[in-house]
């Protein structure tokens, strides 16, 4: 299987180079700082990391928004990681927002995609809340495996400022959290965005990251053909397939609405 991992000097490269990212960022919009939702995932967990490095806890809010589905674990975690790097943060409980919208139109009650959509959609509307009343930026935790697949809620964890680890696969995400000091314990968890309950990112997408990782590098974001990735990686072209489609049908997640072209 294709190793993603980098070196040592990578790693610094890596961590020095997303750091400036988020500097640059501030700093281009005026703003005091950045917001950023705590998960207690490993992405979210290295955003923060990177964003207090960039730019000195005081200038960095968490906001952990569990939800009925959330578990006590990664909530905990998530409130572990403002703690060990002292910064603000505020837990706010999505739940009774979801239960006015379901009240509103309660047609959707049970239809587990659109209230899990909907609970990603909150936390962003939270996250920006947030943002405009402290003139602060609000960060976005996705990675490149998520952005290729479509792995996202579009309008909810994809509605954000910027997207600091945005170019790292998940594998290369792990291996750049465990760098920079995140515990050990969230970096080798199994991801989930838990908007319902036993989600996990894996199960959800039909393919492990393991092999995810490798087909998105070399097929969808790099030169060789379905039949060739099959080969190198040794896996079945049943499985190249898949990520193609998931790669496909999610494009409209990574780029703007779309408007019919100008008449002539």
């Amino acid at each position: 299987m294709m190793d993603l991992r980098f070196s040592e000097a990578e790693l610094e490269e890596r961590r020095e180079h997303i750091v400036s990212f988020v500097e640059d960022q501030v700093a281009a919009s005026g703003t005091d700082g950045a917001v950023l939702g705590l998960s207690g995932g490993v992405d979210s967990s290295l955003v923060a990391h990177l964003a207090v490095e960039a730019l000195g806890e005081e200038h960095l809010h968490g906001l952990v928004m569990p939800a009925t589905v959330s578990s006590e674990e990664h909530m905990s975690d998530a409130e572990a990681v403002a703690e060990s790097l002292d910064i603000s943060y505020d837990v706010i409980e999505i739940e009774p927002l979801i239960d006015e919208f379901l009240a509103a139109y309660p047609e959707a009650t049970g239809d587990q995609l659109a209230v899990g959509n909907a609970r990603a959609r909150v936390r962003a509307v939270l996250n920006y809340l947030v943002g405009n009343h402290e003139n602060r930026l609000v960060l976005g935790t996705g990675n490149k495996s998520e952005a290729l697949t479509g792995y996202l809620t579009k309008y909810g964890d994809g509605a954000v400022d910027c997207h600091p680890i945005g170019n790292l696969y998940k594998a290369q995400v792990r291996q750049l959290a465990a760098h920079v000091g995140v515990p050990t314990d969230i970096v080798e968890k199994t991801a989930t965005a838990e908007l319902w309950e036993d989600q996990t990112d894996e199960d959800e997408m039909g393919i492990s990251y393991e092999v995810l990782d490798p087909v998105l590098a070399l097929h969808v974001d790099g030169p060789l053909s379905a039949d060739a990735t099959a080969r190198e990686l040794g896996v079945d072209r049943e499985t190249i397939d898949r990520v193609r489609r998931l790669y496909e049908r999610s494009e409209h997640k990574r780029r703007a609405p779309p408007s019919p072209e100008p008449l002539r």
